[in-house]
């Protein structure tokens, strides 16, 4: 019995092609879910920006552990609540929060290259 011996992959090629199939899904569904709330911030902007206003009063309503993990699980978007709710001039925040949608969107388009 050889207990310190590093465990052996199941088969090589199968639980890399699994694995590669599950991280195809699961940056199918990141993105999927980014992509949803950048159009609803999208629509936020253009036909109700006192929901974002709400949704920004409610995340800062949060507890504080709860709070940090909204911000970790959702960074570029509340970052661009963030953003907006700021006080800066209109022609800074709305080219901001653009890039960073456009960023977003695209570093977890799972379809790259």
């Amino acid at each position: 019995m050889n207990v310190g011996a590093p465990a052996q992959p199941i088969s090589g090629s199968e639980s890399k092609e699994e694995r590669t199939k599950m991280e195809l899904v699961f940056n199918i569904v990141v993105f999927t879910i980014f992509l949803v709330l950048w159009v609803a911030f999208a629509y936020g902007l253009v036909a109700n920006q006192g929901g974002l206003d709400n949704i920004w009063k409610t995340i800062q309503g949060l507890p504080l552990i709860v709070q940090a993990i909204v911000w970790v699980l959702f960074l570029p978007v509340t970052i661009g609540l963030w953003i907006w709710e700021s006080a800066w001039p209109l022609l800074v925040r709305l080219p901001l929060v653009a890039a960073l949608a456009g960023w977003n969107i695209w570093m977890f388009f799972p379809f790259k290259g």
